[in-house]
């Protein structure tokens, strides 16, 4: 069994709270086409409303041993099928036999055919031939002298048409195995054919990504310039609509890294010829998603896959694209569209505009689509194997959910489904947990399969230890060839409570303080946002922070705390801050409870010049919570202070004054002086710089000044201005 993905775009995680009293309850919710196909489907299909039923029965016809499987095509007596790396030509019949047709020089078939009467036609590349296989015989029947094969076709009149590259060049070949071209392309690749109603063909183009139209004289009219580079299938309704899958992938066939003209890296592949071919070519041989640089340009952003409609008229629109998957082969059949994928071996069918599952194996890719009844039968490779579609319901089938993160250790609750379950069907689940992101040996047993009690919609994860991952499992099982059918899973968790944490505190310089940005000062009272320095009038312009939500003020007197808390559980948190003097020791009394915010402005006036230490509670609950979880830290000190500068001795002499102040409490931080009302000007600190508690200040006003005055502001921003005008010693 392929290990479930991790995944979280394509599961809702969606969150259900109880009361603010107590713990938060969540939900994993998968409901939607895409995120049921996040799971592993065994015998279940996804159609195109997000509805998880049973599948039409798929049956393994035979295990093909070859390395590599590239395509197919119907057979009188079955399916002809071309492999690699061997060069070799299958014949498949319907009970399952395999039979080699042919073993080529060249390492890979691409491209096969088989006409009525059984006569097989295949491609082979590098160094491309075309072999017709008749009567137990092989023979080269036209060799173009073209690189690769990439696809074959009958014309409306009968002749072969072999689409090449990497001249990108269409050849029209006649019974006698004598060959033209047809259509010289300007694109390096022909990589695929649809013959229409009436006689026109369809030929999609790797390099550019073209959808051209030719008549039967081979006059071309390109209908589509695609966003990918490679058109890698084509197919046709009788209707005369018509299908293509444009692609950009890196498990391509096709190499457009590779120099079209001196490629250097070879195929791997047997025999003499293909040996010397090898060192003339570079091919992708290996459909693997991880290898190779393929048809997907470096940089290219879109999906890797579009499915595109094109009406008898030439009109092409999209349809669907796949991200991630790589589409490798279309086939209209049952009045749809079917598409072959890898990177998870996924058989589509289209209804309406939206690709529904209908097969999950566990081949990595479906790289042919083939006409059966009721059909399609398809092939795979990574390892390379055959199917058919039984046509009926398969019996039996499970669903495993990808591993859902419960982001920490949980408990698991109740899941509920919803959809229909008919008369005799059943459906059943079982879990499994663990701590590791996929499930490993480390995580528990699969838990016994029950079925919801009483019959109802709901089924306990009973016995299922805490974990932070759990995968649920669904068995589908029919009954009179009814399925059951699930539409939603929903399973509630509790996360084990954690303790919050408390990453910063930190104290705002004196005076600042935070307002919600939308603060609007013209109809509040508020203060001017700092102290001017520029004039001796003050102005009220408001300085801002780059915090999005909140700004920045002043206020004189003020003191503020800023902090950030998270929760590991997402849970809401509430702030308590308490003040104690230093020394500590006391009690802690407090200053605000049951904050929302997490910063705190308060008027610092209320308290006596001194040190303080603050103290932050977090609570990650309200009310009586049993499990209340907290977290506290302690400010660093701070001091408050509300003390003004004084004026100590003042020595007027004859060109300079030496004026000493000092501060009780904090730093001098600024000393400006200004003569006769005029600006401020700076006094200068005798030492060379103002940063003490007591300094010796210098200024030299002009003998005639009237009035001179200084103004001191310490560090907690306190000021005086003192009248010098009198004043000497």
């Amino acid at each position: 069994m392929r290990a479930a993905r991790f995944v979280t775009a394509a599961v809702a995680l969606l969150l259900g709270a109880l009361p603010a009293a107590g713990a938060e309850v969540r939900s994993f919710r998968i409901q939607s086409r895409s995120a049921f196909l996040a799971g592993r489907l065994d015998g279940i299909g996804v159609d195109d409303r997000g509805t998880l039923q049973l599948a039409d029965r798929a049956v393994r016809l035979a295990d093909i041993t070859e390395p590599f499987l590239f395509t197919g095509a119907s057979h009188p007596r079955g399916w002809v099928l071309g492999t690699g790396n061997s060069g070799r030509v299958l014949l498949l019949d319907a009970e399952g036999g395999l039979e080699v047709l042919h073993t080529a020089a060249e390492p890979e078939i691409f491209a096969v055919l088989a006409d009525a009467d059984g006569t097989v036609f295949a491609g082979s590349s590098p160094r491309g031939k075309v072999y017709r296989i008749a009567g137990g015989r092989a023979e080269v029947f036209f060799d173009p002298q073209e690189t690769y094969i990439w696809a074959l076709a009958r014309s409306a009149a009968g002749d072969l048409l072999v689409a090449t590259g990497t001249e990108g060049r269409l050849y029209r070949v006649d019974r006698e195995g004598r060959g033209e071209v047809l259509y010289d392309g300007e694109d390096t690749h022909l990589r695929s054919l649809q013959p229409l109603p009436g006689g026109d063909l369809l030929v999609g183009t790797a390099g550019e990504g073209l959808i051209v139209r030719l008549d039967p004289d081979g006059v071309a009219r390109t209908l589509y310039d695609a966003a990918q580079p490679e058109v890698v299938a084509l197919t046709a309704a009788a209707d005369g609509r018509a299908y293509a899958a444009v692609l950009a992938s890196e498990a391509s066939l096709v190499d457009l890294a590779a120099p079209a003209a001196a490629p250097t890296t070879a195929a791997t592949g047997g025999g003499a010829e293909g040996e010397a071919d090898q060192e003339a070519v570079r091919i992708t041989v290996t459909p693997a998603e991880a290898g190779g640089t393929g048809s997907r340009p470096e940089g290219f952003k879109g999906p890797r896959a579009e499915l595109l409609s094109i009406s008898p008229e030439g009109v092409v629109e999209r349809l669907a694209g796949f991200e991630e998957e790589t589409v490798y082969a279309l086939l209209w059949h049952r009045d749809r569209l079917w598409v072959g994928t890898g990177l998870e071996g996924k058989l589509y069918s289209l209804r309406g505009r939206k690709p529904v599952l209908e097969k999950d194996v566990d081949e990595r890719q479906v790289v042919a689509l083939l006409a059966d009844r009721p059909g399609p039968a398809f092939a795979t490779t990574n390892a390379a194997g055959f199917y058919r579609i039984a046509g009926e319901t398969e019996r039996r089938g499970t669903y495993t959910s990808p591993a859902l993160d419960a982001g920490q250790v949980a408990r698991f609750g109740t899941l509920a489904w919803q959809g229909e379950q008919p008369a005799g069907t059943r459906v059943r689940f079982s879990f499994r947990s663990g701590l590791s992101a996929q499930p490993d040996q480390t995580w528990t047993a699969w838990s016994k399969p029950a079925e919801g009690q009483d019959g109802g919609r709901e089924v306990p994860v009973a016995g299922v230890p805490a974990g932070r991952y759990l995968q649920w499992r669904a068995e589908l099982v029919a009954a009179d060839g009814r399925s059951p059918t699930l539409t939603a899973v929903t399973v509630s968790y509790l996360q084990a409570n954690q303790p919050p944490r408390i990453t910063s505190l930190k104290v705002l310089d004196p005076g600042q303080i935070l307002v919600p940005a939308s603060f609007n000062p013209a109809t509040q009272v508020y203060e001017p946002a700092h102290p001017n320095r520029q004039g001796i009038f003050t102005d009220l312009r408001p300085a801002t922070t780059e915090d999005r939500r909140l700004k920045t003020l002043w206020k004189l007197g003020y003191r503020t705390l800023q902090w950030e808390a998270e929760d590991p559980n997402g849970d809401d948190l509430r702030y308590d801050l308490a003040f104690q003097p230093e020394p500590g020791g006391g009690k802690w009394l407090a200053v605000a409870e049951d904050l929302e915010e997490t910063y705190h402005s308060f008027d610092a006036a209320a308290l006596p010049d001194g040190d303080y230490r603050f103290r932050l509670v977090v609570r990650d609950r309200r009310g009586d919570d049993p499990e209340l979880m907290v977290a506290e830290e302690l400010s660093v000190p701070v001091l408050i202070d509300h003390t003004p500068p004084a004026l100590g001795a003042v020595e007027r002499g004859p060109g300079e004054w030496r004026i000493e102040v000092e501060d009780a409490l904090s730093p001098l931080r600024e000393a400006v002086y200004s003569v006769d009302a005029g600006e401020w000007l700076p006094a200068t600190a005798a030492d060379g710089l103002l940063d003490g508690q007591r300094e010796t200040l210098t200024l030299v006003p002009p003998p005639a000044a009237a009035l001179v005055l200084l103004r001191v502001t310490d560090a907690a921003f306190n000021l005086r201005t003192f009248d010098l005008s009198g004043a000497a010693r």
